[in-house]
């Protein structure tokens, strides 16, 4: 099995919510794209949190669209290898350095794993002294996570208040 990579973090210095996958697909890694996959739900349940209809965007659009909204974006897996795009078949895990990435954003709120994989190895991670913004688990956007659109939303919202917290920096 070939070793994967995943993409360079888009990154403000003023991003207030950073979103967390745990390794991008197949269709992703081709595409050069974060959640590339058409059946992929990240960029729908991402249009009301950050009200703009991401969907209906050309990809730099998108990263624009999150960027200006206060949305950063990576994964918590560096490399691994593991065949097809399921979570549950990744091994050799090599993880990102999430925790200098937090600490690089001082108007940061709230990191939020997309899906239970991500949620896992993010969480080991940081640690279990991890003191940092809030940590938001959200269900995962993927097509192979069976509950709908509908189910999902309601928990991807939540990163909507943390968007609109202007309040000071945690720096």
């Amino acid at each position: 099995m070939p070793l994967k990579h995943s993409f360079p973090p888009i990154a403000d210095p003023d991003a207030r919510v950073l979103v967390l996958g745990s390794l991008p697909g197949d269709r992703s890694l081709a595409a050069h794209q974060y959640y590339a996959h058409p059946q992929n739900q990240f960029w729908r349940l991402m249009t009301p949190v950050v009200a703009v209809d991401l969907a209906t965007l050309a990809y730099e659009q998108r990263l624009a669209a999150l960027r200006a909204a206060g949305v950063a974006l990576w994964d918590v897996i560096g490399s691994a290898r593991r065949p097809g795009s399921s979570d549950a078949a990744i091994v050799d895990i090599a993880g990102n350095d999430i925790a200098t990435l937090i600490d690089r954003l001082p108007s940061l709120r709230a990191v939020a794993f997309n899906g239970g994989t991500a949620l896992k190895q993010g969480l080991k991670l940081l640690g279990k002294d991890f003191r940092g913004p809030a940590v938001v688990a959200l269900p995962s956007s993927s097509p192979l996570h069976t509950i709908g659109l509908t189910a999902k939303q309601p928990a991807w919202n939540q990163l909507r208040a943390f968007l609109l917290d202007r309040s000071v920096s945690r720096a």
